[in-house]
């Protein structure tokens, strides 16, 4: 029992040292809750767009509610997983944060320059399957470095992409069922299965 349990402490100590275990399922749910509420935001916009009287491009309109989404979500990601670090007792920034961080922006910033010349170009029905598609991508490459769970989340935002480029019609409901509903799912997923029992100490 002593040889497995000194087992059971090195793969611990292992995992430790090389995946980035303080990402917290509150900052997921926090970023799945302001997705829903950006995209009932821009549904309406888009249902009532003969209606308003913008003095400024609806795309910029569309493009300033992506980023207040995108801005929560970031600040939500850092407080809340810089909070359980300090709860675990290990330090939130590292080298394996950082290589969490630069695997998960190589694709997404890739998608974001993807997406700019989707908009110069006029294919502005393709700009939501393009962010779920490299979005997913991002998770799935940053996986490696935290929770398994992270990669078939990041497949399930693949999959999501790629159905909404085949139904463009309903993208405003790709991307809330995506950055939404799939965030707070994964959110709780997390927080019961890693963040609660830290989170009561």
């Amino acid at each position: 029992m002593t040889q497995i349990e000194d087992l059971k402490e090195i793969r611990n100590l292992m995992e430790k040292s090389s995946r980035f275990l303080s990402l917290s399922g509150m900052s997921g749910i926090i970023a799945g809750i302001a997705a829903l509420l950006g995209a009932a935001y821009a549904w309406w916009f888009i249902s009532n767009i003969e209606m308003l009287n913008y003095a400024v491009n609806p795309i910029l309109i569309l493009f300033i509610d992506a980023l207040v989404i995108f801005i929560i979500a970031l600040f939500a990601g850092v407080y809340f997983s810089w909070r359980k670090a300090i709860k675990q007792g290990v330090p939130f920034w590292g080298k394996t944060s950082k290589r969490l961080l630069i695997n998960f922006l190589i694709p997404l910033v890739t998608g974001g320059i993807f997406c700019l010349f989707l908009i110069y170009h006029g294919y502005y029905l393709m700009i939501i399957p393009a962010t779920l598609i490299f979005y997913g991508l991002a998770l799935v490459n940053a996986s490696k470095f935290t929770y398994a769970d992270t990669y078939y989340f990041g497949l399930s935002e693949i999959i999501l992409g790629l159905l909404a480029s085949f139904f463009n019609g309903y993208g405003i409901w790709f991307w809330g069922i995506g950055f939404g509903v799939l965030h707070i799912l994964y959110g709780i997923v997390i927080y019961f299965k890693y963040d609660y029992g830290v989170a009561n100490k």
